[in-house]
């Protein structure tokens, strides 16, 4: 009796070390909440709340997808960390974005640029990853010696590095970021070193202390950055860069974005708006450069590529040190051609449906009443051109099926167009 009693025991507590090493190894919540710490894949379903209690991972060859609703929360004790060493893809709706967040009790005045859990850091095995209507918000924790990532030599590898909201590396692998929301970041929002990529109609705002920028670009990028929203970024909008001597050469194609406000928060060469260097080639059209410090400016040490194009893009400074500033012949400012730049304060008025043209430069707190359509009778809805193709125009496909396109290019300029 005795020994039947141990022998139960024993079945027992292997059963119940099983079910521990599928909850912490393999977590599928295709069916309901869940808590997850270690390697995760399989489905989150459809508006279920995750707890991240401790860093997660993709392992490499497995899949995490993300319904739409779904909310992750993150740790903010530990400051969990998402690691991706096969594919996420988080497929949101407009209705029901996915969320990777905090508990609401912490998104206070103290903590509106993040540090309260790391990022999403995609190493160079994830073959794809798609955010679609996703919002990444208040993270950037600063590694230390016990983080996850500087364990495993993702992004810079040392400690003391405020994470960005993704990191991707592959330079065979498709990146996916459209309609989402990144903010409350405490540096670089983006942080990308390779892929084929599409970056569409996102919006990002209140990020960055000391530095970041909201989409930063390296070598082995073919990228499509349009329809994007950047709001008071602490420095670049865009920074692209041809560094770390990756193939192919970064080609960064940023055409139909609104800038506001970005860099003034960082008073230095690099705050601006768009920022290229070391050999990028990039083609930049029918961008609305509103109230930003500089506009297209390069690295006078490290310029870009001689084939890069600028052309039909609209600047506006509500006054005159704003505009002085993005003049050509100052500052390393790139000039295009047909360009919209005025002189003398409010000139070229791009007429916003709604949104105070007077808020001052350093004003990093976003309204979501603000509207960015252009009034029907604005300037900017016929200075765009066509006289150019993205790379994806004619879509991505991915393992699983989906497929993606670039956004064609327009005649306004600017994200929004006339509001009907």
């Amino acid at each position: 009796m005795k020994n039947n009693i141990i022998l139960l025991f024993i079945s027992l507590s292997i059963a119940f070390l099983a079910g521990c090493e599928k909850a912490n190894i393999d977590v599928d919540t295709s069916d309901a909440n869940g808590s997850a710490i270690g390697e995760v894949s399989g489905v989150w379903s459809k508006g279920s709340i995750q707890h991240i209690k401790g860093d997660i991972i993709i392992p490499e060859g497995k899949t995490l997808t993300i319904e739409e609703g779904v909310t992750v929360l993150m740790d903010s004790v530990g400051k969990a960390e998402i690691v991706v060493l096969g594919n996420l893809y988080a497929l949101g709706t407009a209705e029901n974005p996915v969320k990777f967040t905090v508990e609401d009790k912490y998104k206070s005045k103290t903590n509106e640029f993040g540090k309260l859990w790391g990022g999403i850091l995609a190493a160079p095995s994830c073959q794809e990853l798609v955010l679609d209507h996703t919002i990444i918000e208040y993270g950037g924790a600063v590694t230390s010696d016990a983080s996850m990532s500087v364990k495993m030599g993702l992004y810079k590898k040392t400690a003391g590095e405020a994470l960005p909201a993704l990191w991707f590396s592959n330079i065979d692998g498709k990146l996916i970021v459209q309609n989402s929301t990144i903010s409350h970041f405490h540096e670089d929002c983006t942080y990308i070193e390779g892929g084929k990529i599409i970056f569409a109609n996102n919006r990002f705002f209140s990020n960055g202390v000391t530095g970041g920028e909201a989409m930063n670009f390296k070598s082995g990028c073919l990228a499509d950055v349009a329809y994007n929203l950047v709001y008071s970024v602490n420095t670049n909008a865009l920074k692209l860069s041809n560094s770390g001597d990756r193939i192919p050469q970064a080609h960064i194609i940023v055409y139909n974005n609104t800038m506001l406000n970005t860099g003034w928060r960082r008073p230095t060469a690099k705050g601006g708006s768009v920022w290229l260097e070391a050999s990028v080639k990039a083609e930049v059209y029918n961008n609305l450069f509103a109230n930003t410090r500089f506009g297209v400016k390069r690295d006078p040490k490290k310029p870009e590529d001689k084939r890069s194009v600028s052309s039909n893009n609209w600047y506006y400074g509500y006054d005159q040190l704003t505009v002085d500033q993005f003049q050509v012949g100052k500052n390393d400012i790139v000039e295009g051609t047909n360009d919209v730049r005025g002189k003398l304060a409010g000139e070229n008025n791009p007429k916003f449906v709604n949104y105070p043209l007077e808020t001052p430069g350093d004003n990093y707190v976003f309204n979501a009443a603000w509207d960015f359509h252009l009034q029907g009778n604005s300037p900017a809805l016929k200075a765009g051109t066509l006289a150019f193709k993205p790379h994806f125009i004619d879509g991505l496909t991915l393992s699983n099926g989906l497929s993606y396109s670039s956004p064609q290019p327009t005649t306004y300029v600017g994200a929004f167009g006339a509001k009907f």
